[in-house]
């Protein structure tokens, strides 16, 4: 019993870091336009720089959406730059 208590709790520090990087995600669109500038997610997470950035704007189109930064969380791109 004891070692799946330790167990979960080292589950729930690694899950719950994500998880408030996504909660503030949804709070770092600072202009309300429902995309996310590189300043906007820098907020969120300070670490990430103009190349990763790059990489979450899948189109190209100097903003990132929900699903672009969803899909870079999802990927790993935030974890590591946050």
């Amino acid at each position: 019993m004891k070692k799946f208590a330790l167990t979960a709790a080292a589950f729930a520090a690694l899950t719950a870091a994500p998880l408030a990087a996504m909660e503030s995600i949804t709070e770092a669109d600072a202009d309300g336009n429902g995309t996310y500038s590189l300043e906007e997610l820098q907020a969120a997470f300070p670490d990430l720089t103009a190349e990763i950035f790059a990489t979450i704007d899948a189109n190209a189109d100097g903003e990132a959406d929900l699903t672009e930064v969803k899909a870079a969380a999802d990927a790993g791109l935030l974890a590591a730059a946050s």
